[in-house]
């Protein structure tokens, strides 16, 4: 099943990425590529690694330019998705479209305007396929066949939901008092010239960014684990900026659920990805990091009992750009079209 894939927004991080990964998918065929301000250049003014689509032309981000394809996929800044989607939706009506911003994630408007303000545009088909619907015989992966909107998930929604949903589906957790503290590579900060993320800020230093509950993810994570079946909810989400250019790990914890034995624990993340091609539960003992999945589209966790503190610590590393963008979008588009989950994917990582 060929097709055809329009990429808006290809000169940032996350089109760039999109574009690596489906050059590498032997069913997409690419097409029109847009750009806001650098209209008129070639790609590779832009995106130099991108070798096979270095003199492609850059056109404006119209739907007159988009349409025509049979999907096309919006690699743009949250509140730029939805007027244009608006337009797709008369100029390609038959078209996949997929946001790989926020546009369209969250399902509360209220949620919406409190985190990023401007009008709420509706959500989409959630792109998170190992989502945990209730119970782990229930998957978002389920209601992507078909789908013709696709919202792909945050990347640090991705790390904090893997790593947390399981205990939270088998009850063997209490959610109402969770903690998450992640370590973040810059281009999860985008493309963007900004002062403190100049080299001479960022080398050397840690420095924790949207502190206290501000954090635009921070809904949308609830989201994702009231549907893996919290009640009442309550999470402390901290991200900290690392000088790396790529990866989230994301360090969760959460009190222990009364009369848990550490047994039951590793059972509940072992069964709820179980079968996962793109997740996966280490051995005991091993813990993950983010040059573990560099470059590939794979979550890897691990999940230990911390006894003195009567808590359950999970953490989950992932590809900021793959697994938390790129390759989540074409993972959900392989499903939404028909095609096996893991066509154009691996879960082979580069090391060192």
């Amino acid at each position: 099943m060929t097709f055809t894939v329009a990429v808006a927004g290809a000169t940032g991080y996350a089109g760039g990425e999109l574009l690596r990964v489906l050059l590498g998918h032997p069913e997409a065929r690419i097409g029109a590529l847009t750009a806001h301000s650098n209209v008129g250049d070639t790609l590779g003014q832009h995106q130099p690694h991108l070798l096979p689509l270095a003199d492609r032309v850059l056109l404006d981000t119209t739907a007159r330019n988009l349409a025509g394809h049979d999907v096309i996929a919006l690699a743009l800044p949250h509140g730029a998705s939805g007027a244009i989607a608006a337009e797709l939706a008369a100029a390609a009506p038959d078209a996949i479209l997929i946001d790989l911003g926020a546009d369209h994630r969250l399902e509360s408007g209220e949620d919406w305007r409190q985190f990023y303000g401007g009008e709420y545009q509706g959500a989409w088909v959630y792109g998170m396929p190992e989502l945990i619907l209730g119970d782990v015989a229930h998957k978002q992966r389920q209601l992507l066949p078909g789908a013709k909107r696709l919202a792909v998930p945050g990347c640090n929604v991705t790390a904090v939901t893997l790593a947390l949903a399981p205990g939270i589906a088998a009850g063997v957790i209490e959610p109402t008092d969770l903690v998450a503290v992640l370590a973040n590579g810059l281009s999860g900060a985008g493309k963007v010239a900004k002062p403190h993320l100049l080299a001479a800020e960022v080398l050397g230093a840690a420095s924790p960014y949207s502190v206290a509950g501000t954090h635009r993810h921070i809904p949308e994570i609830e989201q994702n684990l009231r549907k893996a079946g919290a009640g009442a909810l309550s999470i402390s989400f901290t991200p900290t900026l690392v000088p790396m250019s790529r990866g989230i790990l994301a360090t969760c914890t959460a009190r222990l659920a009364p009369g848990v034995t550490p047994a039951q624990v590793r059972d509940a993340w072992q069964q709820a990805y179980d079968g996962e091609p793109f997740v996966r539960l280490l051995p005991d003992g091993q813990w993950p990091s983010t040059a573990m999945t560099l470059g590939a589209n794979t979550a890897l966790i691990q999940v230990a009992v911390d006894q003195r503190a009567h808590r359950v610590v999970a953490i989950c590393a992932i590809d900021n750009l793959v697994k938390g963008t790129a390759g989540a979008a074409v993972q959900s588009l392989n499903l939404a079209l028909g095609l096996p989950e893991t066509t154009g994917l691996t879960t082979i990582g580069v090391a060192p």
